[in-house]
């Protein structure tokens, strides 16, 4: 993989802004590694194993996820892609030609969602394997949940997406006003949300929250953050906002849950998009310097690689802690878990466990991770309608983000599932006009062939 890796290392064009494809990298291994240090499991007094959470027994940790919490730079980073792509198209685009925005929106949901079929259809497979075996209801959900919890970004992330050509339209006519509106419509739905109890608006700023670090990728590769004094600046500015808003406002510091059930991230408050610019400024402050050290072919070809399997690691890191947890904790009898999340004897075991963690991933790495960049067109190059296209990525994206608040496992049920969560994805994908069945069967022939 590293030879590979190499190869492809020594190709690249010399005009590609490799610190996007670093801060791609780097944000979703942060994600990670957060994940796999907040959420503590342990066995209590009883001998049951119970779901610990470093944000509510240490207070101190909340701090930590400002530094964990880095969605909203993979979103910066999504943003500047996305402009990339979708001029690339137009260039590509033949006079007067139709279903342009419709193939290049299926062509990015196919990139996204297909590497995400496997972890949903093993995991509906191990759902209805231990409702058989009568293995306990709530025990099935709070692994499934555990596991399936980061797909919520996913569906996030095609909303935002599928909203590019429009996005990109506001800036180049308004500029920084297309930012610059997003902020007290975040404000306002947070105001709706608190003083007035408006139900389900909250939600919204899943959209505008990150529609808003979208936006500001359109100005990176614009070339507004190239003064580093800028970047300073904008960091700056939201560290105050965000001190404010936080230390002496009403919002926890804590980016992710918070003891008392608030969160800033889900759904997104204006907290989160305070922090996301204080990471904005951040991380194009740095870029000068990072772009220097990703002149190295050692460092560039780890970008390279890494990011060769990046979405194979995000969907399957909690899978592999949910399996070694249960592993431990019915084949060992528990050994290792006797310390509370926060103490002094479960920080000291960290090491060993993060060691234990990864090595649990690897092999769902070497098994998936080979065709997380296998593409094909859509159905031998037929475009799309675009009513199927619509409900496609709305389907998508229901499926995924019910999947992350309900979770695929049913109290209720012969089959211990929520069929129609789990083949929400699965359909949408056929109404855009591919899906694992089309794959297998485009492999079969290529083979045959």
């Amino acid at each position: 993989m590293w030879n590979k890796a190499r190869e492809m290392a020594q190709m690249t064009p010399p005009e590609r802004n490799r610190w996007v494809d670093f801060l791609r990298a780097v944000s979703i291994l942060a994600v990670v590694f957060g994940h796999w240090l907040m959420a503590g499991l342990y066995v209590d007094d009883a001998g049951a194993l119970q779901r610990g959470d470093l944000i509510e027994t240490s207070q101190w940790t909340h701090w930590l996820t400002w530094g964990f919490q880095v969605m909203p730079v993979f979103f910066l980073v999504g943003g500047y892609s996305n402009s990339v792509s979708w001029e690339g198209t137009l260039r590509k685009a033949e006079p007067g030609q139709t279903g342009v925005y419709r193939d290049w929106l299926a062509a990015r949901v196919q990139r996204l969602i297909a590497p995400t079929f496997p972890v949903l259809l093993v995991w509906a497979v191990i759902a209805v394997v231990l409702t058989q075996v009568a293995f306990p209801r709530d025990q099935i959900r709070m692994a499934t949940e555990a596991a399936l919890i980061p797909v919520w970004f996913l569906a996030v992330y095609l909303l935002v997406t599928a909203c590019t050509p429009l996005a990109m339209k506001a800036w180049k006519r308004f500029g920084w006003l297309s930012f610059a509106v997003l902020v007290p419509v975040t404000a306002m739905v947070d105001w709706l949300r608190f003083e007035h109890s408006v139900p389900y608006i909250s939600f919204t700023n899943f959209l505008w929250v990150f529609l808003a670090i979208h936006q500001l990728g359109f100005a990176w590769r614009d070339g507004k953050f190239d003064s580093r004094l800028s970047a300073i600046a904008w960091f700056a500015i939201g560290l105050g906002v965000l001190i404010s808003v936080t230390v002496y406002g009403f919002y926890p510091v804590s980016m992710v849950s918070a003891p008392d059930g608030f969160s800033n991230s889900l759904p997104p408050t204006f907290a989160l998009l305070a922090l996301g610019v204080v990471q904005v400024g951040l991380v194009l402050a740095l870029e000068p310097a990072g772009r220097r050290m990703l002149d190295k072919v050692g460092v560039w070809t780890a970008t390279v690689l890494m990011n060769g399997m990046i979405m194979t690691v995000f969907l399957w890191h909690l899978t592999a802690f949910v399996l070694v947890m249960t592993f431990v904790w019915i084949a060992l009898g528990g050994i290792g878990l006797d310390s509370v999340p926060g103490t002094g004897e479960w920080w000291s075991s960290r090491p060993l466990w993060l060691g234990i963690y990864i090595a649990a991933l690897l092999p769902f790495i070497a098994v998936f991770a080979k065709h997380e960049r296998t593409f094909r067109p859509i159905r031998g190059g037929r475009t799309v309608p675009r009513a199927r296209v619509v409900a496609g990525v709305l389907l998508i994206c229901i499926g995924l983000g019910c999947t992350a608040g309900i979770t695929i496992a049913s109290p209720e049920g012969i089959t211990g599932l929520r069929i129609w969560v789990v083949a929400a994805p699965f359909v949408g994908a056929a109404l855009l006009g591919f899906g694992p069945v089309y794959e297998f069967i485009a492999r079969r022939r290529e083979k045959a062939a």
